[in-house]
């Protein structure tokens, strides 16, 4: 019952690394491929706690 206003931490992390995802794609567009590698890079890791939270269930 109490669980039912709880928000969802995989949903907040989904959007973490879809807006990072977006950010690293507008830097390669613009030639910088050095921020494009960090985006992505710091998308995966969103990306590998996301897979641990939904593993954990």
């Amino acid at each position: 019952m109490f669980g039912l206003f709880k928000r969802d931490p995989k949903k907040k992390l989904q959007q973490a690394y879809e807006r990072k995802l977006q950010a690293a794609m507008e830097a390669s567009r613009n030639g910088d491929m050095r921020a494009n590698a960090t985006l992505t890079e710091e998308a995966e890791a969103i990306l590998s706690e996301i897979n641990r939270l939904t593993t954990a269930k």
